[in-house]
């Protein structure tokens, strides 16, 4: 029961990461990022922004779409794993696209 439960709430979560990721990469919907993480963001690099942006929610919904299903046939900690690996890797990303356009973290 506990398998379908972490199934369930995992899928949602990645359906919701990968809709947000979705908006930001391909529709450039810069809005639904709060507004002083894009403040020093110029609008020539506001493409390039909401891209990797995006694209980082994107990794991050995958790990955590793959986890829910690896969660459905393992009772081990083992399903956590794909989440773990892809939440950094879409941190990282997030990071030097802050970095990079918003010329800091804040």
């Amino acid at each position: 029961m506990e398998n379908i439960i972490f199934f369930l709430i995992m899928e949602g979560c990645s359906v919701l990461f990968l809709y947000l990721g979705f908006l930001l990469w391909k529709k450039e919907k810069i809005n639904i990022i709060h507004d002083y993480h894009y403040t020093k963001v110029k609008e020539e690099n506001k493409k390039a922004y909401t891209s990797i942006m995006g694209k980082a929610m994107i990794v991050m919904g995958m790990g955590m779409a793959i986890s829910g299903i690896i969660g459905v046939f393992t009772d081990s900690v083992k399903s956590g794993i794909p989440f773990c690996v892809t939440f950094i890797i879409g941190i990282c990303m997030m990071i030097f696209g802050q970095i990079k356009y918003n010329r800091g973290i804040f």
